[in-house]
């Protein structure tokens, strides 16, 4: 599949026996967020217990594995690498023991001027065991000027650059902090009244749904700058920079990553989806029998279509949930294969009728067009494609994997005509980056990163050094004159 990937997800609880066994629950719900390597440390106060591994949640964890996990804090990390490769070493919550004691490190997200940070710590004869831009954090945190560890995560994170939700833990305290831009979300959640053994427990998710499952309710969202430190003195919040920048927070949780029942940048992720469909069919109307939804993160924006449109909602496309992370293919190659796989078509809402397809975003164009071949074969008279999203035209350096100009679809092509084309559709029709916000939807522009739609950064990428291609960065996106 060609859509973006999810990024990654933590999960964090302090104050509680078998804190780990929470985590691995608060994972499976975070699960869609990272399915390439998964994590957990945890601490009864003494040592750092850790079980990391490649895969799922459910394939890698097992009884032997949760009960080795003692302690009363655990934070845990679903991953699919956007920085660092997708090996065993890269795997997280990342450990170290430094000269602030030993600690834990779990992140979302991606740290753009990590390599820059890296060269220079190198320097000074660190060494490095991942490529992962996360183990600059343990790096710098060991070299933070103050002793005190609260203070040395504060001043540690003031000097990165680009988006982190992160979770810091050590044998006694458990931090959570937003980048100050708050590009990704993070939720804090509490299970009884108050902190510690007796009765209380405190949890942080990145995703708040996945509160529902440890029972912890909803307290607020982590903001954006802000660091909670929680150990037996109780629970501070400060703050990373002095003075606030400009919130940025990425308006693709809302159009994707999350799940439909997650609220998160104060924002219900549902009524959002809802209400861009709405637009979405008052944007581009035309007649059709059905809309049916590309299941499932389109589903939500389908149904607001549907109803703003008139046009019945019918599920023409129904989704596997069963398919595993290998599959074995004939000898004999069978078309678009993974996409058969992945979704079956209804005939009966298909052959002979007019259908809009809803998707709620198009990057790279391929899966697009196989779901499209695979439709055509089912006999239908027109199908339309409506995208709940504006063309991605540029690349993302803040966590989400489209990271060069070439692989996007709206780039390859210079009209709507041609790219309708490309894909094997009669029309194609997307919101614009002006109506993601307001009106129908609860989001307001001024928070939100959306410079993949408009290419406006709210960082410097001058600094932006990943896989070395910097100058290569520098020239398509700014030209060499750009300094900031």
């Amino acid at each position: 599949m060609d859509k973006p990937k999810e990024e990654c997800g933590i999960f964090g609880v302090y104050g509680i026996n078998e804190a780990a066994n929470y985590v691995y629950l608060g994972l499976n719900f975070l699960q869609h967020r990272g399915q390439e390597s998964c994590g957990i440390v945890s601490t009864e106060g003494i040592s750092l217990y850790k079980q990391v591994g490649v895969g799922k949640i459910s394939e890698f964890f097992d009884d032997e594995k949760l009960n080795y996990l003692k302690g009363f804090r655990a934070i845990g990390h679903v991953r699919y690498s956007t920085t660092g490769s997708p090996t065993l070493v890269n795997a997280q919550p990342i450990t170290g023991s430094t000269s602030k004691g030993a600690l834990a490190i779990a992140h979302n997200g991606n740290i753009t001027n990590a390599n820059l940070i890296r060269n220079e710590l190198l320097k000074k004869g660190e060494v490095f065991h991942s490529t992962s831009d996360s183990e600059v954090v343990v790096h710098l945190i060991s070299h933070a000027p103050s002793e005190n560890l609260v203070k040395a995560v504060q001043w540690a994170l003031s000097k990165l650059e680009g988006s982190f939700a992160l979770l810091v833990m050590t044998k006694d305290t458990l931090i959570a902090a937003r980048d100050p831009m708050g590009f990704r979300p993070l939720s804090m959640g509490k299970i009884g009244d108050t902190i510690g053994d007796i009765g209380g427990t405190i949890a942080f998710s990145s995703e708040d749904s996945a509160f529902s499952i440890i029972e912890a309710k909803k307290m607020r969202e982590v903001e954006p700058n802000e660091m909670i430190v929680i150990n037996e003195e109780g629970v501070r919040s400060l703050q990373i920079l002095p003075e606030k920048p400009k919130t940025n927070q990425c308006v693709f949780e809302l159009i994707y990553f999350a799940k439909p029942s997650s609220n998160l940048f104060h924002t219900s992720v549902y009524e959002y989806r809802f209400g861009i469909g709405k637009k979405l069919a008052r944007l581009h109307p035309v007649d059709a029998d059905y809309v049916v939804p590309i299941p499932d993160s389109g589903i939500v924006s389908a149904i607001g279509y549907s109803m703003e449109s008139g046009i019945p909602l019918a599920l023409g496309l129904i989704r596997s949930h069963y398919i595993g992370r290998t599959f074995i293919e004939p000898s004999q190659k069978i078309r678009d294969f993974g996409v058969k796989m992945k979704f079956i078509p209804v005939r009966e809402i298909i052959e002979n009728k007019r259908i809009i397809l809803i998707d709620d975003s198009v990057v790279r164009g391929t899966t697009s067009r196989k779901i499209v071949k695979m439709v055509r074969d089912f006999g239908p008279v027109k199908v339309h494609m409506r995208v709940a999203s504006p063309p991605v035209r540029y690349p993302c350096f803040y966590g989400i994997d489209f990271s060069t100009y070439e692989e996007l679809l709206a780039n390859k092509f210079a009209t709507m005509e041609e790219i309708a084309k490309y894909i094997g559709v009669e029309s194609i029709g997307y919101l614009t980056p002006e109506t993601l916000f307001g009106n129908d939807t609860s989001a307001v522009s001024g928070d939100f990163c959306a410079a993949c739609f408009h290419g406006e950064y709210p960082t410097p990428l001058n600094q932006f050094s990943k896989d070395g291609f910097e100058q290569e960065i520098k020239q398509k996106y700014f030209g060499y004159s750009r300094n900031s």
